[in-house]
């Protein structure tokens, strides 16, 4: 169960959420309600961590990025979808277990016929036209039964190939951030743990590269929202442009933040790859009608960390976010290492 607290717990909670949601943008809804309970509530870690680095940037937060706090932290993804194939997989199983229990029970009527068939060979020969013409029935009734029963197997398999494409393709997107098409932070969560559960090559570690669009407050307050956009998915694109490492994974982990994982690499290839990734920033072209039909210049700034062993999730990111602050620190447009 989500909910643990008491009666006396969640009045308090009520409270201190009401009055917490009235000093934002966002809308008072049931969304809002859950993103701020399970905050105030301290029972969602991860909820808790973006929703202070969100606060840092916006102190009111509006229904967008209340929505993505919700999509990313505290919704079922895909609850609708993984329903509705789980429905249609019941259904398809039902199915064959009906076609299976006709065919049953007409082998059971097909036994019956034999029996009777040996029993009239025991007895009166003349006798016998009767239990062979039923028999001959019976063994054709059979044969399109099971024939019957083969075809529902074969067109169900297909159907369960489909519905499990159909409940991966609903898994993967659940993960991605639908502005960059790069993973979001679920999906960034997921990736990070199943890292940090293997254990790195010989003469390898993990790293992890935390990057910042340079300046992206100013942007959006000066060119408009629609152009921030613009800014992120041109980052978005650069990150599925570099040449991908073995399990690499890139991924929006906040606002204008963006994080790489580098599994089983070595600290010189992750700073090599920081690189081009800055590099590359710098030849984005967004176009802005208030900079006079000029291009925007987008820089980025970085910090790598790599793994130790005995180091968490946390600690990982603690000490990345601490070389990229140190890149900002320093004049941005740079990459640092932890």
């Amino acid at each position: 169960m989500r909910y643990l607290e008491t009666k006396e717990e969640t009045v308090a909670l009520l409270k201190l959420v009401v009055a917490a949601m009235g000093q934002h943008d966002a809308a008072l809804n049931p969304l809002s309600f859950a993103v701020f309970y399970e905050h105030l509530a301290r029972i969602n870690r991860r909820l808790s961590q973006a929703f202070d680095a969100a606060m840092r940037d916006t102190p009111r937060l509006s229904d967008a990025m209340v929505q993505r706090l919700y999509s990313d932290f505290v919704a079922d993804v895909g609850v609708n979808e993984a329903q509705r194939i789980q429905a249609d997989m019941q259904r398809v199983m039902t199915d064959i277990v009906q076609s299976a229990q006709r065919t049953g029970a007409q082998a059971g009527v097909f036994g019956e016929q034999l029996a009777d068939l040996s029993g009239a060979l025991d007895g009166d020969a003349t006798q016998l036209a009767p239990h062979l013409d039923a028999a001959r029935e019976g063994t054709q009734t059979l044969r399109r039964s099971v024939q019957d029963l083969q075809d529902r197997v074969a067109t169900s398999q297909r159907e369960i190939e489909t519905l499990r494409a159909d409940l991966l393709r609903t898994r993967e997107e659940s993960m991605l951030d639908p502005l960059t098409r790069v993973l979001n932070r679920r999906g960034f969560d997921h990736q990070l743990d199943a890292m940090l559960a293997e254990a790195p090559a010989k003469g390898a570690t993990h790293c992890l590269i935390m990057l910042d669009i340079d300046h992206f407050k100013r942007v959006n307050d000066t060119h408009g929202h629609p152009v921030g956009d613009k800014v992120l998915q041109g980052l978005g694109a650069v990150l599925r442009s570099v040449p991908a490492e073995p399990g690499m994974a890139c991924a929006r982990y906040g606002g204008e933040e963006f994080a790489v994982l580098l599994p089983s690499t070595t600290l010189n290839r992750a700073v090599q790859l920081a690189e081009t990734i800055r590099t590359r920033t710098h030849g984005l072209r967004v176009r802005s009608r208030t900079a006079q039909g000029s291009d925007l210049t987008v820089t980025l700034s970085a910090g790598v960390a790599a793994w130790h062993p005995g180091e968490d999730a946390d600690e990982l990111i603690a000490c990345a976010d601490a070389a990229l602050y140190r890149s900002k620190s320093s004049g941005r447009d740079r990459v640092m290492v932890a």
